[in-house]
């Protein structure tokens, strides 16, 4: 069963865009490159990767816990990332490290295992980073007209 979304990038200035979730009630997120490129005024996209995979871990380990009936009382979660050059130079992000810290009742911890067991199978971009995503590109160029105005 294929589910489809969609999200709009509108550039601001710089190296900053305007990210629409197209979701009612999400405010667009600004993102941006850090220095010297961009002006860091928000995550740039491998931060929003790393977050993506991070928040997709911990929900997803969330949702067998609370299958197991054991509560959550805090979570956070961590994600480590590493930048590396491939053979041609290019910059990309060679690892991800995710170490996810959930609170429980001390009696629930070992119940915890079969929820550790399982959990990364269910979380859709972890796996989806993990298997390798199929990615289309196309560019369509559009001169601009005598009226329009950048950003």
């Amino acid at each position: 069963m294929e589910q489809e979304f969609a999200i709009t990038l509108d550039w601001q200035e710089g190296f900053q865009f305007a990210v629409d979730f197209e979701q009612d009630g999400v405010a667009p997120l600004l993102t941006d490159e850090p220095p010297p490129l961009g002006a860091g005024a928000g995550p740039n996209p491998a931060r929003m990767l790393a977050a993506a995979v991070g928040n997709c871990m911990s929900a997803s380990l969330k949702f067998c816990l609370d299958r197991a009936h054991i509560e959550v009382l805090d979570m956070k979660a961590h994600v480590k990332g590493t930048m590396v050059r491939n053979e041609r130079g290019r910059m990309r992000i060679g690892s991800l490290q995710v170490r996810l810290e959930p609170v429980v009742a001390p009696a629930d911890v070992e119940r915890m295992s079969r929820c550790i067991g399982m959990f990364e199978d269910f979380c859709i971009v972890g796996g989806s980073v993990k298997e390798g995503i199929d990615l289309a590109v196309d560019v369509a160029a559009a001169p601009a007209s005598a009226t329009a105005a950048p950003g």
